[in-house]
């Protein structure tokens, strides 16, 4: 999709901070409790989770990318080739005024993100343990804060790849799922299809999809595993497709289903707001409050589209641009943290709890991005500690199968969304999943 201009990312160099302090905010003490620190249960539990997740409270705005050199890497996903030419990128924020000394390593999964039975060295060759020596102190923030990143390793097999940050004592603080695929051993062909039904042929978008496989294949019909994702989310995606026709002579898997089994809401483009200045109001921004500590930012109060006719504008699937207009430099420390508020307004409490989600929030219902149900004014409200920048998001109601977006929303099948599909196979006497296919499709792309 088209996106909009931000600052090209600057290399981060190497701070000379003291290793092995504890991370902790020397301002918590004298200043009320931020957004930060609600819904500590999230953060209580330490036990490494093999998902995108952030283990301590004080860590922010955690960025898995592949760098392209170009203003919009940050929106590429952490799915590289096995060649890897361009290694995958981990950027975050830990919170404070000291830096601690960190380091990650790789855990190699299968394909349902558990970890395999292979040994370190059978997919790396080297130790798998990574210094984070590149850091750096944010510049005149009111909430300060140590910028890291750090590159991933070589790898040499293909398939799921569970990097993790770890703090003293082996104590994580980050996980990230990251993919590696091989090339030229499958074609996959996407296309979107139409929803065999009524009106869900207004609301879906459904993707068909091919297989073909130049390799050797054992019973390929049962043993090629697939994944369809939607703007490369985990929390939505689509397992255990299997191939509605099987062409042996051709060696050719196809995918075409009648159920909405390879069908997504097309949902609506996603809502936005600029806060890349606090010296004006941006868009869907209606108050913002500079002197405060962290500065605070009230968006403007928004309301359900799931009545609403379908409107076209640019949006970036959910993802966010990290930025301060105040100052020029590198967008890693200069940015500040602010205090946002939300406000949805609803005449009645929805049928479960409401939360804002989007990259923001990991695309998960998390604790800190929960609103809260004003009866008398009518108004959902929550808080988030944010750093400056322009985000997307939607709005969703917890749900016992997940999050959903649609009674916010609405649904549109014009609506521009990426997807992308994981082909996923393992050799007979082997012991692990290899990720043997990678495709992408854009649908209803806008073109300049």
């Amino acid at each position: 999709m088209r996106l909009l201009p931000v600052l090209t990312l600057l290399s981060l160099t190497t701070a000379c901070v003291p290793l092995g302090t504890p991370i902790t905010d020397p301002n918590a003490a004298r200043r009320p409790a931020t957004p930060g620190q609600v819904g500590a249960e999230y953060y209580a539990d330490k036990k490494l989770r093999y998902e995108d997740y952030i283990y301590d409270a004080n860590v922010r705005t955690v960025q898995c990318y592949v760098p392209t050199g170009q203003a919009a890497e940050v929106f590429n996903p952490p799915v590289v080739p096995l060649s890897q030419g361009q290694p995958v990128t981990l950027e975050f924020d830990v919170l404070g005024g000291t830096g601690q000394r960190l380091t990650a390593k790789l855990i190699h999964c299968d394909l349902n993100w558990q970890p395999s039975v292979l040994t370190d060295m059978q997919f790396l060759s080297e130790i798998n343990e990574q210094n984070i020596t590149t850091y750096r102190a944010s510049v005149s923030t009111k909430v300060p804060y140590f910028h890291y990143t750090v590159r991933m390793p070589r790898v040499k097999l293909s398939g799921n790849y569970l990097w993790v940050v770890q703090g003293a004592g082996g104590t994580p603080l980050i996980s990230r799922r990251v993919l590696v695929f091989e090339e030229g051993g499958v074609q996959v062909s996407m296309k979107q299809g139409i929803p065999v039904a009524g009106q869900e042929r207004y609301t879906l978008q459904q993707i068909d999809f091919g297989i073909r496989y130049n390799m050797a294949l054992v019973n390929p019909a049962q043993e090629v595993k697939v994944v369809l994702r939607q703007n490369f989310r985990w929390d939505n995606a689509h397992y255990n497709l299997r191939p509605t026709f099987v062409r042996d002579a051709e060696q050719q898997l196809d995918y075409q289903y009648f159920n909405f089994e390879n069908a997504f809401p097309g949902l609506s483009e996603f809502r936005y707001f600029d806060l890349r200045t606090f010296r004006s109001l941006g868009i869907g921004v209606a108050k913002i409050d500079p002197e405060a500590t962290p500065r605070a930012a009230v968006l403007q109060p928004e309301a359900t589209r799931a009545d609403q006719r379908y409107t076209q504008y640019d949006d970036i699937n959910g993802q966010r641009v990290l930025e301060s207009r105040e100052f020029v430099g590198d967008p890693g420390t200069n940015p500040d943290y602010f205090d946002v508020t939300f406000q949805l307004r609803a005449e009645a409490p929805a049928a479960g709890p409401v939360y804002v989600l989007g990259a923001l929030s990991d695309w998960q219902l998390r604790d800190e991005f929960k609103l809260t149900y004003d009866a008398a004014n009518q108004v959902y409200r929550g808080h988030a500690l944010l750093k400056q920048g322009y985000y997307n998001y939607y709005y969703a109601t917890q749900t016992p199968t997940g999050a959903n977006s649609l009674p916010w929303e609405g649904s549109h099948q014009e609506t521009e969304n990426q997807y992308d599909l994981l082909v996923y196979y393992r050799p007979p006497g082997t012991r692990t999943d290899l990720l043997i296919g990678y495709q992408r499709l854009d649908v209803n792309r806008r073109r300049p």
